[in-house]
Formats: C-alpha cells, sequence, structure tokens
C-alpha cells in the first residue's frame, strides 16, 4: 500500500497497505482478462467478498502437490508470505482463536500484523500496554465492546481503530478472519487519537495526481494517528506511474485478484492472499 499522496506526510507515518487487483476482462480479449487464470470473487459466481483470502490457491496448479513448494521469500528489506507458509496455533490469551503471524519485529519490522480466525465462542484478549490495534474483517463478524458500554457489530469490510490501552473485547459466533496490525503508539502530541469505526465503502475516493489507480484512506492524516491504511484498486492493465523509494514501511495484503510486484530488483507474481512486507527505502513498483 504505497502511493504518491504519502510523501506530504512525516516521517513517523507507517502505512499499512491493503491493495486490491481487481479482476476484469481487459477490452477486446473475449471476456478473459485477468480471471482467466484464477477467478477472484468478483468473477467466481457469488462467493463472498475476499473469498480468495480466506479461503487461497496454495500454489500454483501444477506445482500444488510437489512437497516443500513455496512463493515465500523473506529479504534483507522485503518480504513476501503466500498462504502455504501460514503456520495458525493459538492466540495468547484469546479464546477458541488461531492467528498466522504475517509480519513482525523479528524481520525488522517496527509493526506486527496477523490474522486472526475466530469460531463460534471466540473472544480477543487486549494488546500489550502502550500499543495501538487497527482490525479489518476479511470473513464473518464481530461484537465490539469498547470502553464501558458502546457495542459495534463488525461484518466483511468493516474495521475499527482502537488507541493503546483502551478497554475492548471481541467476539464472534460463527467463524470469522480478522487481519490485525498492532504497533507500539509513538505519541507526537498531548491529545491522543480517538478509536475510529468505518467501512471501505464509506470512505471517500481520494485524487492521486499523476496515477490511475483508486485510493481510499481508513485513519486520519492529523497528528495524533502515527500510521495509516490505505485501500488501493487497481483495475486490470493499471500499475503505479512511479517506482518509490522512501522512508515509509509497509505491511500489504492482497485482498483481491493477481499481478506482479517490484521489491528491490526482483519481480514477484502476487495473487489474493498474499502478504509484502517492504522496509524503508526498498525500490517498489
Amino acid at each position: 500500500m504505497a502511493s504518491t499522496p504519502i510523501r506530504h506526510l512525516r516521517p513517523l507515518f507507517l502505512f499499512f497497505l491493503v491493495a486490491s487487483l481487481r479482476c476484469g476482462a481487459a477490452a477486446g480479449d473475449g471476456g478473459e482478462g485477468f480471471c482467466s487464470a484464477e477467478p477472484s470473487s468478483e468473477c467466481s459466481g457469488g462467493q463472498p467478498l475476499y473469498w480468495k483470502v480466506t479461503h487461497p490457491t496454495l500454489a500454483p496448479a501444477h506445482l500444488q502437490d510437489l512437497p516443500g513448494f513455496t512463493r515465500s521469500v523473506f529479504k534483507r528489506d522485503h518480504a513476501l508470505i503466500t498462504p502455504e507458509s501460514h503456520v495458525f496455533s493459538p492466540l495468547p490469551d484469546w479464546i477458541n482463536t488461531l492467528g498466522a503471524y504475517l509480519i513482525s519485529p523479528a524481520i525488522g519490522a517496527h509493526f506486527t500484523m496477523y490474522l486472526a480466525h475466530m469460531q463460534d465462542g471466540s473472544k480477543s484478549a487486549l494488546p500489550p500496554k502502550d500499543v495501538e490495534r487497527l482490525i479489518f474483517v476479511l470473513q464473518g463478524s464481530i461484537s465490539l465492546s469498547v470502553g464501558t458500554g458502546t457495542t459495534h457489530s463488525l461484518s466483511v469490510d468493516s474495521y475499527v481503530y482502537l488507541p493503546a490501552n483502551i478497554k475492548h473485547s471481541m467476539i464472534s459466533d460463527e467463524s470469522t478472519m480478522l487481519v490485525i496490525f498492532e504497533r507500539r503508539y509513538a505519541a507526537t502530541e498531548d491529545s491522543p487519537p480517538d478509536p475510529i469505526v468505518g467501512s471501505t465503502d464509506k470512505q471517500p475516493l481520494l485524487e492521486t495526481p499523476g496515477e490511475v489507480f483508486q485510493l481510499r484512506k481508513l485513519l486520519p492524516t492529523s497528528l495524533p494517528y502515527d500510521f495509516n491504511i490505505h485501500i488501493m484498486d487497481f483495475q486490470p492493465g493499471e500499475y503505479l506511474n512511479v517506482k518509490e523509494v522512501h522512508y515509509n514501511q509497509h505491511g500489504l495484503l492482497l485482498l483481491e485478484g493477481q499481478g506482479i510486484y517490484r521489491l528491490g530488483d526482483s519481480w514477484y507474481p502476487v495473487q489474493a492472499g498474499d502478504t509484502i512486507w517492504m522496509a524503508p527505502f526498498v525500490p517498489q513498483w
């Protein structure tokens, strides 16, 4: 999740990017387009939104039975974490919930990004002291209680930002998949950030001068918020016009579609369900 608008933000900002390469037919191709190889949720006859994230293709069809195969790559300044590499285990202090860590400080990141798979009767735990949390619903739904009584029902494509040290809990009564971002809050002024509950479709499309993709921001860019979440949509054939090299580091989850991502001097085929970590100043496109 990176684009030209990040350049006006202060260095403390980290951007967690949730990208979507929308499937669709290219002009004059008889309706095949990017969907001919592996249809995403928009082309798969009524599958739920983000179906390919929660039910990913674990490997190219001709390699699925090859023992030990993975597309995952880890390098000094970037990583590609693909679904066949996910290892789910019980999340500490959560009830009836399995988690798969995708990005963590162990690889040099300044944040943690993980999947949380909740079931009927699952309940969340609080993050460590001084750690802020953002939750995005990929599948199912949760009931979120914040503070002493405010309750929200969050379904697919909904999200919540929870400032550090705010009491909250989530429960689920169905199979639910969340992607969660956590980092130690870096205070920049006396006024703390407010909790935010929203959904992607309620966020306005923002201008992207010189670019063609669609961009939505899920958090304010005001000083109390020390990172941001972007949703970026690329139609078939669209791409970034600029190869970026900057101080921001990113965590990216591909929600739909497939494409090619450049990191450093490497070019990676990517698809829905893939996660990318980008260190500061790694060339990316």
